[in-house]
C-alpha cells in the first residue's frame, strides 16, 4: 500500500512532528512575537455588502504583527447590490475582485479567493471580523511546525450598533487596545467551546468529532492541503464549513483552536439569531454530505451522497464477487457503497465465444451490478488517499469516513460492518487487520488487496488514518507502520467477526417447484392457520375460565357477606327484643310498686 508523492518542503516539515490522532500537544509554537516567519500568507475576505464592518476587517488587518512582506489580501465581491470598494486604510498589498459569474453566496465567492491566493497558506476571514492585533500571527505560528494543522481563530461577540471608525480600530490595533472598541456580548459559540473544553482544548478529541468545531469565520489552511480536496463545495449556501472541516478531517488534517488569536464578530451570526431555522435548513445539505452526523440517517431505505462504508472488492470469479457484494450490500449498514476494482475498460463488444470468453466472469459482474446505484465498477486501486497536494482534483470528491477491503469470496454477517466500524470508533483507531484463513507462502506476496504474510486478510481502513500517514510517511516507509504510529492498527479474528465462505453453490439454486411440492406448501400452509386458529381458541377458552373463575369467586364472597349480614340481622333482632322486654318488666314493677 502506497501513498501519492507529497512535495518535499512539505514533507521536511512534517518529518520534525507527527501528530498521533488529534493531538498536537507534542507541538511547541513559539511565542508571539519571539520568532521569525516564512511563511507567506494570502487573507481571503468574502463579501457581500457590509462595507461598513469591512473597513474595520481591513484596518484591523493593516496593524497585524505577522510581516506585511509576507501578507497579501484578496477581498471577493460576492454581487453586492452596491459595489465594494477598498477603503483608505488597508494592507499594503490587497486588491479586490468580483465573483465569478455562474453562482453566488459564501461559499462560491470564497472559492474564487482560494483559486487567486498565491500565499502558502490561506487566511479565510469574514468581512464582519475585527481581528487583534498577534491574530494572524498567532494562528500561522502552527502552520510553521507541520504542514496538515487547520488552524481556528477564538470570536469574541459584539452588539455592532455602535462603530468605531476605521483609524480609531487600526490604532487600537497597533496599540493592543482592541478589548475597548466594543462591548462584550454574552453569547457565544457554546457548543464548540463546549466540545474544545471537554476534549482538553481538541487534543483529546476523536477524529470524527474534531470536525464539528470548524467555524471559517476565522481559520487558516494550508493552500496544498484545501486545494488537493477541491475547497469548497459551492452548491452549498449554508454548511460549507460544516462539510469543509469534514472533508478536511478525510483528508488528514488537525484542527487546532488558539484562544491568543482572538477576534470581533461585528453582530450576531445566523446562528445566534435563528438557530431552529438554521438547523432546518442545513439538516438536509448536512445528512447527504456528512455520515459522521448518524443521527440525521435514521431513514431507512435511504441513499446518500457520501456514503458512511466505502466497500472494496477486487474482480475476481462471478460467484465469489457476487457473494461478497450480496452479503455486504444486505448488511446492517444502509449508507455502504461498494466498489468493485477490476479492468473494466478491457471489455468491449467484439465478436467473440459468449462461453468460452477469457473475461466471461468479469461480464458476468458487470452485468449483474453495472445499473445498482449502491455499486461502483472501476479500475481505481482498491486503495487512494483522499488528498493528493501534487493533482488538485476538479470539484469536490465523495470521500466516506471508513474504507472497508474484502477479498472476492468471502461474506459478511448482517452485523458484522456495524459492529467493525464500532470497534474501530471506541478506540480512534486507524486501521482493522481480520486475518481469514492462511495460504501457502510461495503463492502470497505481501500486499493489501486481501493477503498479506501468507494470510488472506480483510481490512478496515479509516480514511483520515489513511490521508494523514501518505503525508507524513518517509520514502521506503511501509504504511501500515505509520498508520500504527499515528493512529494504531489492530489483529482480529476474521471468524469471531461474521466472515465465512461463500456457499459452495452461489447463487442458490432457484427452480420452480413442482406439483407435490406446491400441494405440500398449501397444506402447509392450512396446517399453519389452523394452528393458529386452534392457539386462538385455546387462548379464549383460557380466558372464559378465568372470568368464571372470577366469578365463583365473587359469588362466594358475596355468599359470605350475605351470612355475616343475616347473622348480623338475628343478633340485632335479639337484643332488640332483650330490651323490649326490660322495659316491659320495669313498667310491670311500677304498677305493682307504687312509690309511695
Amino acid at each position: 500500500m502506497t501513498g501519492p508523492p507529497v512535495p518535499q518542503p512539505q514533507v521536511a516539515r512534517a518529518r520534525a512532528h507527527r501528530v498521533r490522532h488529534q493531538d498536537f500537544g507534542g507541538l511547541s509554537p513559539p511565542p508571539l512575537g519571539g520568532w521569525t516567519p516564512t511563511l507567506t500568507v494570502t487573507v481571503v475576505i468574502p463579501a457581500h455588502g457590509r462595507q461598513e464592518t469591512l473597513d474595520l476587517t481591513l484596518a484591523a488587518l493593516a496593524a497585524q504583527t505577522y510581516p506585511a512582506g509576507l501578507t497579501d489580501v484578496v477581498v471577493v465581491d460576492d454581487g453586492s447590490a452596491v459595489p465594494l470598494r477598498l477603503p483608505e486604510i488597508t494592507p499594503a498589498r490587497t486588491r479586490l475582485m468580483s465573483g465569478p459569474p455562474g453562482g453566488w453566496g459564501r461559499a462560491h465567492a470564497l472559492q474564487a479567493g482560494i483559486e487567486a491566493a498565491t500565499g502558502e497558506v490561506v487566511f479565510v476571514l469574514d468581512a464582519d471580523m475585527v481581528p487583534h492585533r498577534g491574530h494572524v500571527e498567532a494562528q500561522l505560528r502552527w502552520h510553521h511546525l507541520a504542514p496538515y494543522l487547520v488552524t481556528l481563530g477564538w470570536i469574541d461577540f459584539t452588539s455592532g450598533d455602535r462603530l468605531p471608525s476605521p483609524a480609531r480600530v487600526r490604532a487600537a490595533v497597533r496599540d493592543g487596545e482592541e478589548g475597548s472598541l466594543f462591548p462584550l456580548s454574552p453569547l457565544r459559540h457554546d457548543w464548540a467551546e463546549k466540545i474544545i473544553d471537554d476534549h482538553d482544548g481538541l487534543r483529546a478529541a476523536p477524529s470524527s468529532l474534531a470536525g464539528r468545531v470548524h467555524v471559517g469565520a476565522t481559520a487558516a489552511y494550508p493552500a496544498a492541503l484545501l486545494r488537493s480536496i477541491g475547497g469548497l463545495d459551492t452548491s452549498l449556501v449554508l454548511a460549507e464549513d460544516t462539510e469543509l472541516g469534514y472533508r478536511l478531517t478525510q483528508a488528514g488534517a488537525v484542527f487546532v483552536p488558539d484562544p491568543d488569536s482572538r477576534a470581533w464578530h461585528v453582530g450576531l451570526p445566523t446562528a445566534m439569531r435563528d438557530v431552529a431555522g438554521l438547523k432546518r435548513f442545513n439538516d438536509p445539505y448536512v445528512a447527504d454530505r456528512v455520515p459522521y452526523r448518524r443521527y440525521l440517517r435514521a431513514d431507512a431505505g435511504r441513499q446518500w451522497r457520501v456514503p458512511y462504508v466505502d466497500a472494496r472488492v477486487p474482480a475476481g470469479s462471478y460467484e465469489d464477487v457476487r457473494a461478497t457484494v450480496d452479503a455486504l450490500l444486505a448488511g446492517g449498514v444502509p449508507d455502504i457503497r461498494v466498489t468493485v476494482t477490476g479492468p473494466w475498460a478491457s471489455l468491449d463488444a467484439g465478436r467473440r465465444s459468449p462461453l468460452r470468453d477469457p473475461d466471461l466472469d468479469l461480464r458476468l459482474v458487470h452485468a449483474t451490478f453495472a445499473h445498482d446505484p449502491r455499486v461502483r465498477l472501476t479500475d481505481a486501486a482498491p486503495w487512494e488517499p483522499a488528498g493528493d497536494p501534487g493533482r488538485p482534483p476538479a470539484g469536490t470528491p465523495v470521500v466516506a469516513p471508513f474504507r472497508l477491503l474484502v477479498p472476492p469470496g468471502w461474506v459478511v454477517a448482517r452485523d458484522t460492518v456495524e459492529r467493525l466500524v464500532g470497534r474501530l470508533e471506541e478506540h480512534d483507531g486507524g486501521v482493522l487487520c481480520l486475518a481469514l484463513e492462511e495460504t501457502p507462502e510461495e503463492t502470497v506476496e505481501e500486499t493489501v488487496e486481501g493477503t498479506a504474510a501468507g494470510v488472506v486478510v480483510a481490512r478496515l481502513e479509516r480514511t483520515s488514518a489513511l490521508s494523514r500517514a501518505a503525508l507524513v510517511a518517509e520514502p521506503g516507509e511501509h504504511p501500515d507502520d505509520v498508520l500504527d504510529e499515528l493512529f494504531g492498527l489492530e489483529w482480529l479474528d476474521g471468524a469471531e467477526w461474521g466472515f465465512t465462505r461463500r456457499p459452495p453453490v452461489y447463487p442458490p439454486r432457484r427452480r420452480p417447484p413442482g406439483e407435490a411440492e406446491r400441494l405440500a406448501a398449501r397444506h402447509q400452509r392450512e396446517i399453519t392457520l389452523l394452528r393458529k386458529r386452534t392457539a386462538a381458541l385455546r387462548a379464549e377458552v383460557a380466558q372464559l375460565r378465568r372470568q368464571a373463575g372470577r366469578s365463583e369467586r365473587a359469588a362466594a364472597r358475596w355468599r359470605e357477606k350475605a351470612e355475616t349480614w343475616r347473622r348480623e340481622a338475628v343478633r340485632l333482632a335479639r337484643a332488640r327484643e332483650r330490651t323490649i322486654l326490660r322495659r316491659a318488666v320495669r313498667r310491670v314493677r311500677g304498677l305493682a310498686f307504687p312509690d309511695p
